[in-house]
């Protein structure tokens, strides 16, 4: 195997924020890319996060100044790439007496405020909850507060709008593929993979391999990539942590969210998730076997209700429960003694063990970093690239994402003009997942079945033949809980229907 047998400059292996976003600033570089996941794009803790851009307020307890700056920082660049996909969300922080006195909190926020520059979002400020609406669902007892700005995203659709721009700049995103074994010499690796459709193993040259495979980190060192022995030490270092989140009917009726002190110091948010539900989490515990095993326990469940119930009027049971999810996270592991302190910053390492071809190992991060993670992951591999391009990704927005954010209700107005068959609703969900790509979606419609078979919940054939041709949905589930969250509205027999048109279409 020599170099020009390589017809790929860069393969990812992994299908998650990380990895589609590396895929994504190497093809615009110019480097020619291959990325394979074995399940769907952002089928774990890509889709399993808190569904926050954020600076990260609780990492300034733990003197993490240069993670919460740099997140800051890309939190403000989000929101100008993917205005449709990541929004603004004010956050009530309410003082509960006993635990992190008042002065501290408003000494933290007036560090976060002065960390994140506040280009596009407003300075913090002290609020009366016993006067200001966002007291009103609190026990009568959180009489002080706090407010201050980040920003909301869909997870899961940010991955998948990194693979469509990294595919429309000439990446391969072949997803349902898995990487079974990676070899190499001095000229390059061959991976040798194999798809969901077929058992036939097929190889993949390329010159430089990145493993960003999540919470498999480990899994791909020890069983996939050979030289298993060079990659010991960096298995050592990685720490999986799981957190849970779990879905209730709404506790409170505006559209700000709230942080809220636990006992134990650890902080639960509480966001207004979907119209109608509100999302609780997380939960930070060790996890140990395999991550697609991950799932909330009962006793997560009872922490998450406990923690909420301890501030609003509404108490919350296991019972009020609608769904749950949990992700397992990569952690880089910093010798911290409890999971929910352990560093949230990224790790990249380059291997090249005796001039044999170079892979790097991502470990760690969140998503609000991805982007940075992968141009920092492109700058490792400079030395290989000679001809590598520039950075370019913080001014370029992502597909739907090019126009202003102050924008954002005008266009869906204008939607609803140009297809005036669509309520309110329909609109503003559809603008926000598509962007401005939504009038490609809808093509020439005129009317509600001119987007054909009606899966529920708004849910079209038009839609989901866009999610099949141009964000590689290959299933239900993947269509109703990672490409929309209208898996919570559907029935299983809606579901079921949907399921069998999907496989009719992609057979």
């Amino acid at each position: 195997m020599t170099a020009h047998n390589a017809p790929y400059d860069l393969a990812v292996i992994g299908g998650g924020i990380n990895g589609c976003g590396i895929a994504r600033d190497a093809a615009g570089r110019g480097l020619s890319t291959y990325l394979c996941e074995r399940d769907d794009l952002a089928s774990a803790t890509s889709s399993a996060s808190t569904k926050l851009i954020h600076g990260g307020l609780r990492y300034l307890e733990h003197m993490q100044f240069r993670l919460v700056r740099e997140s800051l920082a890309e939190r403000d660049v989000l929101l100008r790439s993917a205005p449709h996909l990541v929004r603004p969300l004010f956050f009530i922080l309410p003082w509960a007496p006993g635990l992190r006195p008042r002065w501290f909190l408003r000494f933290g926020l007036f560090l976060y405020d002065a960390l994140g520059q506040r280009q596009i979002l407003p300075a913090s400020r002290a609020l009366d909850l016993r006067v200001d609406p966002s007291g009103a669902p609190l026990l009568p007892a959180f009489q002080k507060g706090f407010e201050y700005a980040d920003c909301w995203v869909d997870d899961a659709r940010l991955v998948i709008l990194n693979a469509r721009d990294a595919s429309r700049r000439g990446a391969v995103i072949d997803s349902g593929t898995r990487c079974i074994r990676a070899r190499r010499d001095a000229g390059g690796w061959c991976l040798t993979v194999v798809s969901r459709d077929s058992s036939r193993e097929r190889d993949v040259w390329a010159k430089v391999l990145v493993n960003a495979s999540g919470p498999w980190v480990n899994d791909v060192m020890a069983n996939v990539i050979d030289g298993a022995s060079s990659h010991e030490g960096l298995r050592e270092r990685v720490r999986l942590v799981c957190g849970s989140h779990i879905v209730v009917p709404k506790l409170f009726s505006h559209e700000k969210a709230y942080i809220l002190q636990h006992t134990d110091r650890r902080v639960i948010f509480a966001l207004p998730f979907e119209d109608d539900f509100t999302l609780i989490g997380t939960t930070d515990l060790d996890y140990s076997g395999d991550p697609s095993d991950a799932c909330c326990s009962g006793e997560e469940t009872a922490y998450l209700c406990a923690a909420v119930s301890r501030y609003f009027r509404h108490s919350v049971c296991p019972s009020d429960v609608i769904w749950t999810y949990s992700g397992v996270r990569p952690l880089y592991d910093d010798g911290a003694s409890a999971s929910h302190t352990v560093t949230r910053d990224y790790v990249l390492r380059v291997d090249r063990s005796s001039d044999m071809a170079p892979v790097l190992h991502v470990f760690g991060g969140k998503i609000t970093t991805y982007r940075k993670l992968a141009e920092s992951a492109l700058e490792r591999l400079r030395e290989f690239f000679p001809d590598l391009g520039p950075s370019w990704t913080e001014v370029s927005c992502l597909p739907g994402g090019d126009f202003d954010p102050v924008d954002f209700d005008r266009h869906v107005a204008d939607l609803l003009r140009a297809y005036p068959f669509l309520n309110a609703r329909q609109a503003h969900r559809l603008f926000s997942a598509y962007g401005t790509c939504v009038n490609d979606l809808l093509g020439d419609a005129s009317c509600w079945s001119d987007l054909g078979e009606a899966f529920g919940a708004g849910l079209t054939a038009r839609e989901v033949q866009w999610m099949i041709q141009h964000e590689w949905a290959h299933s239900a589930d993947d269509v109703l809980w990672r490409r929309s969250r209208l898996g919570l509205r559907v029935t299983r027999k809606e579901s079921g229907a949907l399921d069998a048109w999907i496989r009719s279409q992609v057979s």
